[in-house]
């Protein structure tokens, strides 16, 4: 059964400048634009891609090629480009791990969601290298760690200035307990 295809209606000059400007805000300010093809995903199929994306703090947008090839601006140079084929669209946020996380958690659950690439800065990555990102901790749990590794060392200054002070109460205890006797 061939379907027939569907109308849209064309971009005026006005909706393409801020489109574009939009773009190349998103590719500016964030740490990683993981690009994807959805061809087959659902309505529901893709709100639950966008919910993952946002408990990440992260966000996904179906692009136009030719407006993301300029709004590159030279980024990535022609490998870049090169991505943008077919139906594409694009996850991103500040945090250059959370949307390669949430994007590599959907696509190993849902198979029409294929992983294409990613942009970082100038740097381009394949999907392989995309899920090396993914595998990495997000900004959110790297900061924990860190805050756990300086809670450590005060906790355990802590613990021996208290010591003496337990020992003592424990040794005057004895004796106490000890003329009691």
């Amino acid at each position: 059964m061939v379907r027939a295809p569907q109308w849209r209606p064309a971009m005026d000059k006005a909706g393409k400048s801020a489109a574009l400007e939009s773009l190349k805000g998103v590719f500016e300010e964030s740490g990683a634009v993981v690009v994807t093809h959805y061809t087959g995903l659902s309505v529901a199929e893709m709100t639950k891609l966008r919910g993952m994306l946002r408990k990440d703090g992260a966000q996904l947008k179906v692009v136009k090629n030719t407006l993301a090839q300029i709004a590159l601006d030279g980024k990535g140079g022609d490998e870049a480009k090169d991505m943008f084929q077919g139906p594409v669209a694009i996850a991103f946020s500040s945090d250059p791990v959370s949307a390669a996380k949430a994007a590599d958690e959907f696509s190993k659950e849902n198979s029409k969601l294929v992983i294409i690439g990613a942009v970082m800065g100038d740097q381009v990555l394949d999907a392989k290298g995309v899920e090396a990102l993914a595998k990495l901790p997000s900004l959110d749990q790297l900061r924990g760690k860190l805050v756990g590794l300086i809670q450590a060392p005060a906790t355990k200054v802590a613990g021996v200035l208290q010591a003496p002070a337990g020992q003592l109460a424990r040794v005057v205890s004895a004796y106490a307990n000890k003329d009691a006797a």
